[in-house]
């Protein structure tokens, strides 16, 4: 492709390349191939301005920046690199979200979940081959590729959707994280629906305060048909406001939604209720159990009315629905007691778990947590309150400490607890304290090992560790 079709749409300040054949488009020169066009992108550990010389030693045709590089060229400067990014990739790949019908999910809490709620039900009822892009892993079908980030890289994300498309996919769902948003990895892409969750604390290290966050998640609005909102939520109300697309909003408690709960019937295995809207009533039973699983499949329901499916056919698609990997995953054991697994790791998702446990659990809560370094600090003494409270148990561990000290992190945690009633242990590695939490459990008792999820490794001063709780459960039943 000619670099004139690459840029097309690009906002240039500055131009010294000339109109040449360009063999592809790469941001980090680990990846990049002779005769690519090298887009340095402005970072927060590093910037990708630093490698310009070492990409035109390495064969770049040119490279599109921020600030112009010492010499004559080729370089073309650029007010934003990323959201140019953004807009090459999608010229690049001919922009494939043109013949998809894309839907994304964005919210603190319930992503993963809605998402893999949509894929099952827009397959159920349409019949469709769904791509998914999202935390635990993307999809194109039944076909499972890896993820290494909720939302992607732009050009990561141009190109699954075009694999996506020539694969025979119609529909896509994806995870859209605030990080993505803010930093254009969706930018060109036109959603049918924006779908969103709910708002809590998490993330304030990058976006400083809840207002910035908020406004952060509203991005994804400014380029959706419509906006899917839980007007339970007081981010969802602002949004239903504020968004410059027409909105339809669900909820389990305010009647002037769109579409409400009703009748709510919560078991060990599942939840049941009613699904109303002006035009119908449809029974909506799920095989995950939670109260907030209510919420995700409101969610994934009131997107597909906004698609023109009817709602029994999508309540009917998702009693055939399963759960996601490590969200409430019970985890076989030859023991008289529970144990799941689930990713929360924000202290609303730790509330969430830690009580919709408590509703099926005979004996005792155990609740083994620990929290991410080099992440919002603030929020440690919150999970650790929350956890005091909730369980009846309490194992503080390391969750990804990341380069911080875990015995840092941990006594973050422990100055939230103070004054609460759950009995207190703490282990620093993560393998001694699941092996301390499974010896603690007695007949009755649920073990949440909270934190890690789908998650099969453990980051350590910059290094991921394999650990998969799986593994360790396993390993200690076996002894």
């Amino acid at each position: 492709m000619r670099l004139n079709q690459v840029l097309a749409g690009v906002t240039l300040t500055a131009r010294r390349a000339p109109d040449l054949e360009i063999s592809g488009i790469c941001y980090d020169t680990r990846e990049m191939s002779p005769g690519c066009l090298f887009v340095a992108l402005p970072g927060y550990k590093t910037d990708g301005h630093r490698y310009i010389q070492q990409a035109l030693k390495g064969g770049a045709a040119a490279v599109l920046c921020r600030t112009p590089p010492e010499g004559e060229g080729p370089w073309l400067v650029t007010p934003d690199p990323r959201a140019a990014l953004a807009i090459v990739s999608a010229n690049w790949f001919g922009h494939p979200a043109r013949e998809l019908t894309a839907l994304a999910v964005t919210g603190t809490n319930g992503k993963t979940t809605t998402t893999y709620l949509l894929k099952a039900m827009l397959e159920g009822v349409l019949g469709a081959r769904v791509g998914l892009i999202g935390t635990n892993q993307n999809m194109i079908g039944e076909e499972v590729l890896p993820a290494h980030r909720t939302t992607p890289e732009s050009w990561e994300v141009q190109k699954l959707l075009r694999d996506m498309a020539d694969a025979g996919c119609t529909h896509v769902v994806m995870e859209a994280s605030s990080h993505a948003l803010v930093l254009h990895r969706l930018d060109g892409i036109r959603f049918a629906a924006g779908i969103f969750t709910n708002l809590t604390q998490d993330h304030l290290d990058f976006h400083r305060t809840m207002e910035a966050y908020r406004d952060a998640k509203g991005l994804l609005f400014r380029q959706c048909d419509t906006a899917v909102l839980n007007l339970d939520d007081e981010a969802g109300r602002y949004y239903a406001a504020t968004a410059p697309c027409p909105v339809f909003t669900y909820s389990e408690r305010r009647d002037e939604a769109d579409l409400t709960a009703k009748n709510l019937r919560l078991f060990p295995q599942r939840v049941e209720f009613e699904a109303v809207t002006m035009e119908a009533i449809a029974r909506v039973k799920l095989a995950i159990p939670g109260g907030f699983t209510i919420y995700n499949a409101l969610a994934a329901l009131s997107c597909g009315v906004t698609l023109g499916l009817t709602l029994n056919d999508c309540a009917g698609a998702l009693a055939r629905a399963h759960g996601v990997k490590g969200r409430i995953e019970v985890v076989p054991v030859p023991a008289d007691f529970t144990v799941l697994i689930d990713y929360a790791h924000t202290p609303d998702a730790l509330e969430n778990i830690l009580t919709t446990v408590r509703d099926f659990t005979s004996g005792r809560v155990l609740c083994l947590f620990g929290c991410g370094g080099d992440r919002d600090r603030s929020k440690r003494p919150q999970m650790g309150a929350i956890a005091g409270n909730l369980a009846d148990v309490a194992v503080v561990t390391s969750d990804n400490p990341r380069t911080e000290e875990p015995e840092a992190i941990i006594r973050d945690i422990l100055a939230g607890m103070e004054g609460t009633p759950a009995q207190r242990h703490v282990e620093p590695d993560r393998r001694r304290a699941i092996a301390l939490a499974l010896s603690l459990a007695e007949p009755g008792d649920t073990v949440v090992l909270a934190g890690k999820g789908h998650e099969t490794y453990q980051e350590i001063n910059g290094v991921q560790h394999h650990l998969d709780e799986r593994e360790e459960i396993a390993a200690w039943f076996s002894k």
